[in-house]
């Protein structure tokens, strides 16, 4: 059970922090970070409203809370990422993911309303990532709970695998149910 519970919880593996990065790294991840939405959306697509209440697994999030968590983390991101591109060094501001999880927008409200915020931001996001300059790919931030600076590579590296890893719930949970 601990091995299936493990490929529940990690559908595509733990995120592993890449060492360097190349163009082509890059570029797969901004392609990521551009098709997340439509992910999204085909994932919730057709969904009732018991099936949106449903566990990705047992103990985890409701489909619903996975969505809106996703909306939830990818507006720090962006936030971070702006941060970064303007000031130096910048210390974020971490937050507790399971708590926001708990609150009621992220329980009650349609994931529509998340969906369509992703759209959006992911549009910004990813359009800011594509002017970068290639020195602007090194400005980092820092983040406490870590303890080191997180250079704007590695931070969208780590949201491309997070966009993966959170799609793949809803997916696999859908393959799962035969929904």
């Amino acid at each position: 059970m601990t091995d299936n519970l493990e490929e529940l919880k990690y559908p595509i593996g733990r995120y592993e922090r890449p060492g360097h990065y190349t163009a082509e790294l890059k570029q797969e991840w901004m392609n990521v970070l551009e098709a997340l939405p439509k992910w999204m959306d085909v994932c919730i697509e057709n969904l009732d409203e018991v099936q949106l209440k449903t566990p990705y697994r047992p103990g985890g999030w409701t489909v619903i809370q996975v969505v809106h968590h996703v909306a939830d983390s990818h507006m720090n991101a962006y936030v971070r990422l702006k941060l970064a591109l303007t000031e130096h060094d910048p210390i974020i501001k971490p937050y507790k993911e399971a708590l926001w999880a708990q609150l009621p927008d992220a329980n009650e409200l349609p994931v529509n309303i998340s969906i369509t915020l992703l759209h959006a931001m992911h549009r910004r996001w990813v359009h800011a990532l594509r002017c970068m300059t290639p020195e602007d790919w090194e400005r980092p931030y820092f983040h406490p709970d870590m303890e080191r600076n997180v250079p704007i590579w590695e931070m969208t590296a780590m949201y491309a695998w997070h966009s993966r890893h959170h799609m793949e719930h809803i997916r696999q949970l859908r393959e799962r149910m035969s929904w």
